[in-house]
């Protein structure tokens, strides 16, 4: 009895704090703390000046808005704001979460569902401190802890080419969250927490073309955002930046991209991983899951100075140890040499006729797999997903006939992707340790987004 009056006086108390902190953001008085340049409330009219229709589309808009296209193609803003056979920027695309699913918002041109009402403050306010008209508070799903730190004419220019782009009368999609997360208030807490605002800084101490590559990576292209291990309130570990981490319910595994071990960035050459930024592909590897989509909507539209900024700045990246995410099941010797030998025969079964017998592949088409950093990554859950799901590279200008994987997830049972993947990760000089049946299990139960 004690412990249910205990328990309602807390949620009580948190329920309480919650409507104080909504009452308190709703006041304006948490705005007053930030940089004059930032004090945009709706009843200022400067903030609320609207273009008239069809301005941006002037001449002498033309190379912003060209320059909007870049950058927001950079930040790969389509491939969220897009719903599957949607119209490009309408938004509704549903994005899982461990709180809740949510749903991209159309930023179109449109005035009634889009951002046709917004001023170019209200846009540099979001992108800056992720704040929308009327002090609503962004969820940190739209990436604007990495956001905060692009330019201000940058950001200007994002929002002239997407106020160039033909208007689409979309209503949005309802977030479908549970309480308490569906209460934008508590965002608060989190905010105070995970989240400052503040522009990219360059090193003086490191090369234009290292800056360069820095603010790319930091900021607009956010690569943190897969790249990086996540704490129980769903923010990235400020120690553990690119150092890897199990993407949030989709469950692909990002490789950490400062370390010489895991993805073997520290043997790949600038332009070889430039190439692979660009294609899709390359002599070590090629893309799959999530990565294929940001190279095939972003990354591929990418200047060759560009890519090799990012190259530059990866390649120079301390070894982090990611602190979360690469726990595994345990496999017994015993198991793992009878799993070991049944998926040797499998793979010359279903693999060999791509990858040959000594597991070199053969060009561009088909990805070596002695050797292959990814195939050693722990805890193996990219190389159970490819085999379940099959793998897809990206059609790029530079692999327009792109070569795939077919998913073996109906011809194999758990215990045979399991073989096969131990296989495979202790063969040819491999040196990783066997998956149990169990861990594919888990993955073969995870729904395909």
């Amino acid at each position: 009895m004690r412990r249910k009056i205990f328990r309602g006086v807390v949620v009580l108390a948190v329920l309480g704090l919650i409507f104080v902190f909504w009452a308190v953001w709703m006041s304006g008085v948490f705005h007053r703390t930030l940089p004059e340049n930032l004090q945009t409330g709706d009843n200022e009219p400067a903030a609320r000046a609207v273009a008239t229709p069809g301005a941006w589309k002037e001449p002498q808009f033309a190379s912003v808005i060209a320059r909007g296209e870049y950058l927001a193609r950079a930040g790969d803003c389509v491939a969220c704001h897009t719903a599957r056979g949607g119209e490009p920027y309408a938004g509704g695309l549903a994005t899982p979460t461990p709180f809740g699913t949510l749903y991209s918002p159309n930023i179109t041109p449109d005035r009634q569902y889009g951002i046709g009402d917004w001023s170019e403050q209200d846009f540099w306010r979001a992108m800056h401190d992720g704040i929308a008209p009327g002090n609503r508070l962004l969820y940190p799903v739209f990436p604007f802890t990495h956001f905060t730190k692009i330019s201000r004419s940058d950001v200007d220019a994002i929002f002239a080419y997407l106020r160039s782009l033909p208007p689409a009368a979309k209503p949005n999609h309802p977030n479908e969250m549970p309480f308490p997360y569906n209460q934008r208030s508590t965002l608060v807490f989190w905010r105070a927490l995970f989240f400052r605002p503040g522009q990219f800084q360059p090193d003086p101490e490191q090369s234009a073309e290292w800056n360069r590559g820095a603010y790319l990576v930091e900021g607009l292209g956010h690569c943190g955002m897969c790249h990086s291990a996540y704490n129980a309130l769903g923010a990235v570990d400020p120690n553990a930046q690119l150092a890897g981490g199990l993407i949030p319910v989709q469950n692909w595994y990002a490789p950490a991209l400062n370390s010489s071990n895991e993805l073997g960035l520290g043997a790949w050459t600038d332009d070889e991983l430039a190439q692979y930024l660009k294609t899709g592909v390359s002599v070590r590897g090629a893309t799959y899951g999530p990565m294929s989509d940001v190279v095939f909507h972003s990354l591929q539209y990418l200047s060759d100075p560009d890519l090799q900024a990012i190259a530059v700045y990866l390649r120079s990246q301390p070894e982090r140890a990611s602190p979360s995410n690469k726990q595994r099941l345990e496999v017994s010797p015993q198991l793992a040499a009878e799993l070991v030998q049944q998926g040797k025969q499998i793979y010359v079964n279903h693999c060999a006729a791509c990858h040959q017998l000594d597991g070199r592949g053969s060009g561009l088409q088909y990805p070596p797999l002695a050797g292959n950093p990814s195939i050693a990554m722990q805890p193996g859950t990219n190389a159970i997903r490819m085999v379940l799901l099959g793998g897809f590279q990206p059609g790029t200008k530079g692999n327009p006939r792109p070569y795939s994987m077919p998913p073996f997830g109906q011809l194999l049972d758990d215990h045979d992707v399991a073989a096969v993947v131990s296989y495979i990760r202790q063969a040819w000089g491999n040196n990783a340790p066997a998956v149990s049946p169990a861990v594919v299990t888990r993955f073969r139960q995870v729904p395909v987004e």
